[in-house]
């Protein structure tokens, strides 16, 4: 795939988006109130993601931990 072909291809994308969302019949500052809207809330989702994840992995796993009856290295007491 060339930079061209790449270029047409997102320039195709962009106007599928404008289609879905009827962003073409907007004014000019109707389109950067949508767009700066629909950015903000994609920049949240992925801040959310990155800074929420690892938590929920590690509950995640502790919870598996528990239900197969093992406990992490971490936690396991030394017995002597």
């Amino acid at each position: 795939m060339d930079v061209k072909s790449a270029k047409n291809y997102v320039f195709w994308l962009f106007c599928q988006f404008e289609l879905i969302t009827c962003s073409y019949l907007m004014e000019p500052w109707e389109k950067v109130l949508f767009y700066s809207f629909n950015m903000g809330m994609v920049g949240m989702l992925l801040y959310t993601t990155y800074a929420c994840l690892a938590a929920h992995a590690g509950t995640a796993l502790q919870l598996l931990w528990h239900c197969l009856g093992t406990q992490p290295d971490s936690a396991a007491s030394v017995v002597k």
